[in-house]
């Protein structure tokens, strides 16, 4: 990103050993595993989402940590597993539209620990399907002129969930009020970032 006078804000490693999949993919790949090191840092390319993974990231909290609210996930949430990918999705395309760079690659970490992929499937089950509205969702993100902000591009993003993906369920109405909610405290918290 350097190289095009963008900065980048988010660096996204990889990982050796076990792969980082969802549950239908572990079920068909149990015995899988990367054992390719690659020298390389790849710019993700603008207009294009990627699978982000919170075990080995880093970002500048200051430009685009109000982005990197990992949403209502867990027990008594209809989502599970989907966090660091839906603050990877709204991150995506919040640096889309102000001209921030998202980098991935190096550095790599050794994933040892497979998670039971019965239990994710019981915790992904939903958003195997949602992903299918979801994703076209953040594909088609157009922000207003007026988002010139990390902040003000979240909030526009938090009332875009709520009107467009409530019809998948009521979740996206709740989770639409948390990022506002989330929004509120990140200001509230980091004056001096305002």
């Amino acid at each position: 990103s350097l190289r095009e006078g963008v900065e980048t804000v988010v660096s996204h490693g990889l990982w050796l050993n076990i792969p980082d999949y969802d549950a239908p993919t572990q079920l068909v790949k149990p015995s899988e595993r990367n054992k390719r090191y690659v020298d390389a840092v790849m710019t993700v390319p603008k207009g294009t989402l990627f699978p982000m993974c919170g075990m080995n990231l880093t970002f500048n909290r200051e430009v685009i940590g109000p982005a990197m609210y990992f949403g209502l996930m867990g027990d008594g949430q209809p989502l599970g597993r989907y966090d660091d990918m839906w603050a990877g999705w709204c991150t995506k395309v919040i640096c889309d539209h102000l001209s921030l760079g998202v980098k991935t690659g190096l550095p790599y970490i050794w994933h040892s620990k497979a998670s039971n992929p019965f239990t994710n499937l019981k915790k992904e089950y939903k958003g195997i399907f949602w992903q299918e509205e979801i994703v076209p969702f953040f594909q088609s993100i157009q922000f207003s002129e007026k988002c010139e902000t990390v902040c003000d591009c979240y909030l526009e993003l938090a009332r875009k969930v709520g009107e467009e993906l409530a019809e998948l369920d009521p979740y996206f109405l709740k989770l639409s009020k948390a990022m506002v909610t989330w929004i509120e405290a990140w200001k509230k918290l980091n004056p001096e970032l305002q």
